[in-house]
């Protein structure tokens, strides 16, 4: 079974976080949210723990806060000693949260945005591109494509050592290095796209939308 949390930035809701969800996270962390200057890619960073920290003791009747975060030399993170895998990312106004204790995983989500496609021909496979310039919505077509390359790279775990262009999207499948990967659409959001990728068939996914409440 995977799990996806998801949630909305909201100014209104900042600083209560900064209040009282911030101070339970240790202190580098807490240093690291304090060092932004806006306001949403502080809150995009600390969601993203809280979403992650709320699946670890919702789902597995965990305390996340017994665990140590670590980083790959790819600068994933994961949970030292620990069979909970997940991933986190974040565009626009929402963050996402993907957590599973069987497989490595990869979630990513962009904003279908206006943005000057053709800079990004060198990232796509020759079959991608002809797909998206062929295709009836340019801009639909290549953040499909896009989503679900950046989530495959967050699944193999290299991270953007591994060049987009490498390997190529068919019927939501890909192989790197003879490693097959498989993809899965999340329908969050009607201007986003979001794809979690695994090295297995998908299959359970639980969708779960957190909602952050101000408190006093």
């Amino acid at each position: 079974m995977i799990h996806i949390y998801y949630s909305y930035l909201s100014e209104q809701n900042h600083e209560s976080l900064l209040k009282n969800d911030l101070p339970k996270f240790e202190t580098e962390y807490r240093e690291k949210i304090k060092r932004y200057r806006r306001w949403q890619d502080a809150q995009s960073s600390l969601l993203g723990r809280i979403l992650l920290f709320k699946g670890v003791e919702e789902i597995y009747k965990g305390n996340p806060h017994d665990k140590i975060m670590k980083h790959t030399k790819y600068n994933k993170p994961y949970f030292e000693n620990d069979l909970i895998h997940f991933n986190i990312s974040h565009s626009g106004e929402i963050v996402v949260c993907a957590l599973s204790d069987e497989h490595e995983l990869g979630i990513d989500i962009e904003i279908v945005r206006d943005i000057e496609i053709t800079d990004f021909k060198s990232h796509m496979t020759e079959n991608e591109w002809d797909t998206i310039i062929l295709s009836e919505n340019e801009k639909d077509s290549f953040f499909r494509y896009w989503t679900q390359k950046e989530a495959v790279i967050k699944a193999h775990g290299h991270g953007l050592t591994i060049p987009l262009q490498s390997f190529e999207i068919c019927d939501n499948t890909t192989e790197i290095n003879d490693e097959k990967y498989f993809l899965k659409e999340m329908k969050i959001d009607e201007q986003y796209k979001c794809y979690v990728s695994l090295k297995t068939n998908i299959n359970e996914i639980a969708i779960n939308k957190y909602n952050v409440n101000p408190k006093n």
